[in-house]
């Protein structure tokens, strides 16, 4: 049974799932990370979408096989899915101290991002908004807003880091979820169908 797209978030110590459920090529690349808490958020954001995906398909999680693969960088990289239901959409994103995912029907992408302290971060804004997005920020937090919607829509392969500053935000058959995360994190999740936020279970 499949329902509508699902996406969860929180910290990565309330991701209880065992590491055993990741691939090897997972354990590998989360191996090479030199601090310890961004291997825990990469670990976290990789379990926590097979539990989104697992309340989707009503399935159990540790039953999904987690895959990524580019032509330029081979296996763990490039666009997620699962090997047992490939046509699933599935996204993820860490940053250090938060991860969330979604998943769901179609297609799916998500960002979370922390928020930079102090004036409008100049170079960032230059790369992710459009003349007349840039004409209407004047803090970061509003910039942060525009650019997790935008890596979301990077991450549905609908745009590309170059394109950034020339995509002015269309929602046409898009559903946009956005929440706020302790005070300086930004949450943005776009899909196909409306999605539904749910406490990380699992």
């Amino acid at each position: 049974m499949t329902i509508g797209p699902v996406a969860m978030g929180g910290r990565p110590e309330e991701v209880r799932a065992p590491e055993e459920w990741l691939t090897e090529v997972e354990r590998e690349r989360a191996a090479r990370f030199r601090f310890d808490a961004d291997r825990r958020s990469f670990t976290a954001a990789h379990l926590l979408v097979r539990i989104c995906a697992a309340a989707v398909l009503g399935v159990r999680a540790e039953e999904l096989t987690l895959l990524q693969h580019c032509d330029t960088h081979g296996p763990g990289h490039g666009r997620p899915y699962l090997e047992q239901a490939p046509d699933l959409g599935v996204s993820f994103s860490h940053t250090r101290g938060y991860v969330c995912a979604a998943a769901g029907p179609g297609r799916v992408g998500v960002d979370a991002e922390r928020i930079p302290a102090g004036p409008l971060d100049q170079a960032l804004a230059g790369l992710a908004l459009t003349p007349r997005e840039r004409a209407l920020v004047t803090g970061n937090d509003e910039l942060i807003r525009h650019w997790t919607r935008k890596e979301a829509l990077i991450k549905r392969g609908e745009l590309t880091l170059d394109r950034m500053g020339a995509a002015e935000q269309d929602w046409t058959g898009r559903h946009l979820l956005e929440w706020r995360a302790e005070p300086d994190i930004i949450v943005a999740v776009i899909t196909d169908a409306e999605a539904g936020r749910r406490p990380i279970s699992g």
